[in-house]
């Protein structure tokens, strides 16, 4: 696209981020942009725009060839992925919303930006309002970043906020999201974790130039996390947060994974509360960096994609420097945790060898361990089955150091109930 090029776009979809988007560009004259077409799935209902901009047929918007930018943000993966697909084929520009979409096909959708030369960006995707892949790809340097903490995921920590406020139970909360619009009727991808994960496939490539789907990396949602858990983290001092993260170790490789985590009040994602979010970063010569911001809602995700067409204009495209121009780092799951982990019954304790455990509450409630455990030992599923709920300790990762240096820790405190197979 040439240097201040007008925008003429194609939407597709026109639901909270989509009407937020079209009210943004009203205000938004400088951008030198306007939607011409919007693609959606029923013409009878009532929108808070135009009547003769709405169409069913997405080849009106495809075909045309004054529209130079197609803008995707409609919740079928599939769908979207076909739009893209044909839009970048067509030599349109695509900015995109879809962080399923573009989870499942990443690999093809770095050949299509290769092979057509066009710009496929997709900031509101990862963290909303929050631009955290411009600033991955523009400002750290992979040698450099040593790690990154993020909640990204509004709906869970909007959950985890009335728990821990409120005192309420899990369902409870999760009924109070749905109402208020912050969750889905099916909220499965948010709770179970699936969301957060596939923000974070893509965001370790901008950040390390790892190419990898969710599942090649830990994670889990907050469906198992008790009342009782969020009573014990209150205790402790601690929040829960469902937390994303990755670090660069000692040898190079990354450790990667997202989980629910206690944090204390001076962690600043103990800050991220109700459908916001937020990223740490710690990099070599910037030590700490904070980004916050809402994480959800019509015109705080709007005003990414916004950004995102602005830069269009002046023919930004996503380098990935990390992936194409430096030695991309590898993932690996040879790390040490620190956990706890919560059941009902010492049937359902984990089966697993910690290399020690610190503490252990066997009371006629909920019991729990607080213990150190290789990432190996997490690769079944026993940690997501039976109401276990795992949930990190505030300082997760365990030193090689720690393990020499556990001495009599490293042994099963010995008049603890649980048996080793």
């Amino acid at each position: 696209m040439q240097n201040h090029q007008s925008l003429v776009i194609g939407l597709f979809g026109f639901g909270v981020v989509g009407e937020g988007l079209y009210t943004a560009l009203a205000k938004t004259p400088s951008l030198n942009g306007r939607i011409k077409k919007i693609c959606i799935r029923d013409i009878r209902k009532k929108r808070n725009a135009p009547e003769e901009l709405f169409t069913t047929d997405k080849n009106v918007l495809l075909n045309d060839p004054e529209i130079n930018v197609i803008v995707e943000v409609i919740s079928d993966a599939d769908a979207a992925f076909e739009i893209v697909r044909t839009a970048l084929l067509g030599g349109k520009e695509v900015v995109s919303a879809s962080k399923k979409m573009i989870a499942e096909n990443f690999t093809e959708l770095l050949r299509l930006q290769r092979e057509t030369g066009r710009s496929f960006l997709y900031e509101a995707a990862a963290g909303a309002s929050i631009p955290i892949i411009r600033n991955l790809e523009e400002y750290y340097d992979n040698d450099l970043l040593h790690s990154m903490r993020a909640v990204v995921n509004g709906s869970t920590n909007f959950i985890l906020t009335k728990m821990f406020e409120e005192r309420v139970g899990f369902r409870e909360a999760l009924l109070v999201a749905q109402q208020l619009g912050f969750a889905e009727s099916d909220p499965s991808l948010d709770v179970l974790g699936l969301d957060a994960a596939n923000k974070w496939s893509f965001l370790l490539t901008h950040a390390y130039g790892i190419q990898t789907g969710p599942g090649g990396f830990l994670f889990n949602g907050i469906q198992d996390i008790d009342a009782a858990d969020a009573a014990v983290a209150a205790e402790k001092n601690c929040a829960i947060r469902l937390v994303a993260q990755a670090r660069k170790l000692e040898n190079g490789d990354v450790a990667a994974f997202v989980l629910p985590q206690m944090v204390r009040p001076a962690d600043p994602l103990a800050f991220v509360r109700n459908e916001y979010n937020g990223v740490v970063i710690e990099s070599g010569f910037a030590d700490r960096q904070f980004f916050y911001g809402k994480g959800a809602g019509s015109l705080p995700t709007a005003s990414a994609v916004l950004s995102d067409l602005s830069a269009l204009r002046y023919g930004y495209r996503y380098e990935y420097k990390k992936l194409y121009h430096h030695r991309p780092l590898a993932l690996t799951n040879d790390f040490y945790l620190r956990a706890y982990i919560s059941f009902n019954d010492w049937h359902d304790a984990p089966r697993a060898k910690p290399a020690w455990v610190e503490e252990w509450h066997g009371g006629t409630q909920r019991k729990f361990i607080v213990c150190a455990i290789h990432a190996s030992q997490l690769a079944g599923t026993w940690w997501k089955e039976n109401g276990v709920s795992l949930i990190l300790a505030p300082d997760a990762f365990v030193t090689p150091e720690d393990i020499a240096a556990a001495g009599e820790k490293n042994v099963w405190l010995r008049d603890s109930p649980l048996e080793l197979n």
